[in-house]
């Protein structure tokens, strides 16, 4: 496919200025896909792994379509994670850095709901929140959405995966019906096709290359083991063996099982942190920043935690639980790999996860 320039997306003078400010000339496949259909005013489905661009994809589009001067409540983004709110504000922000008067607000719980209520009323054009919150403030009737003209759903396989089915279908049943209606998945799953024709109007469908382009770039190894227990001890070795430590990223599928692998191997003089849905709000934005810098350089971490965790320069990605669909494995080793890098993924399996297989 041939690369597409910004400058040739017919943008907003403002945008063009922000995403220059960014670094970028050329739009990724998924925003050449993706921004000129959500500027007709089209419905969209699209597949894209994190890490490919797709926050801009929908963000640029949805910027074009705010109007700064009215203070009304525009458009929403609803996310699965808190993290991943934080995440995608803070990019449609660096977008709207010449945007005088376009307000963009993440909402998500464990965060002072009076203080989100007071921002409505300075007036704010796009919220950016966890499907949870937004319905407390749709209960509470704190926002007003007669004037949303654009939703968007990110990353919509994990937010159905984390029992949002309802609290989404809820949400897109209180906005106007002549809203456009954006739909970003990672996998695609028959229930996902499904929500889409339930929710969205003729939708177009985008995709990036399959999930496996990014695999290709992974150096990927598969160390069997004769029980479960053989992992902890595999684990080390395989993190002393590394020529130059750097990140490392191991996923468990349980919570109980990524504290004490944590736990372990901080004992063991590799210090690391266990991420997950227990943890506080704080607390997992304390192991992001010690994590991205280096001072905790591993973080134990359940899918559900990982959606959001856009770090550079992860090296090595450990399944120590393999997951039970093939997708989702593609995905948490993309976590390496990032832009054109190489990574390493290694996976450790026991007889019980071959008998599964």
């Amino acid at each position: 496919m041939e690369t597409m320039r910004f400058d040739e997306l017919q943008l907003d003078e403002r945008i063009l200025r922000a995403v220059a400010d960014m670094g970028f000339e050329e739009a990724s496949p998924i925003q050449a896909q993706a921004i000129p259909v959500q500027m007709e005013g089209r419905d969209i489905i699209g597949q894209a792994q994190t890490g490919t661009g797709k926050t801009a994809a929908f963000g640029i589009p949805l910027l074009q379509k705010v109007d700064p001067k009215s203070k009304k409540l525009q458009a929403i983004a609803l996310c699965p994670t808190r993290e991943l709110a934080i995440q995608v504000a803070d990019e449609i922000r660096r977008l709207a850095k010449y945007m005088h008067g376009v307000k963009v607000l993440p909402i998500y719980g464990g965060q002072d709901i009076v203080k989100q209520i007071r921002s409505f009323k300075d007036g704010t054009q796009i919220i950016i929140g966890t499907p949870g919150r937004v319905m407390d403030h749709m209960r509470r009737k704190t926002v007003k959405f007669d004037h949303i003209h654009t939703v968007v759903m990110d990353e919509a396989d994990e937010m159905l995966n984390m029992g949002f089915l309802e609290d989404m279908e809820t949400i897109l049943s209180q906005l106007p019906e002549d809203r456009q209606t954006v739909m970003f998945s990672a996998t695609m799953p028959d229930n996902i096709l499904q929500l889409a024709q339930s929710l969205l109007q003729e939708p177009e469908t985008v995709m990036v290359t399959p999930p496996a382009a990014t695999a290709d770039r992974v150096e990927q190894s598969l160390c069997m083991v004769g029980s479960q227990a053989e992992k902890r001890p595999l684990t080390l070795d395989l993190l002393e063996q590394q020529e130059q430590p750097g990140r490392t990223l191991i996923f468990t599928r349980t919570k109980h099982g990524a504290n004490r692998l944590a736990s372990f191997l901080t004992g063991k003089d590799h210090p690391a942190s266990a991420i997950h849905g227990d943890k506080s709000q704080g607390t997992r934005e304390r192991m992001l920043r010690e994590f991205r810098s280096g001072e905790t350089p591993i973080l134990v971490a359940t899918d559900i935690a990982a959606r959001g965790i856009d770090v550079k320069d992860v090296q090595l990605v450990i399944n120590y639980d393999l997951p039970e669909e093939p997708e989702v494995y593609v995905h948490r080793i993309g976590r390496t790999a990032r832009a054109g890098a190489a990574g390493q993924a290694i996976a450790l399996c026991s007889p019980d996860e071959i008998k599964k297989a």
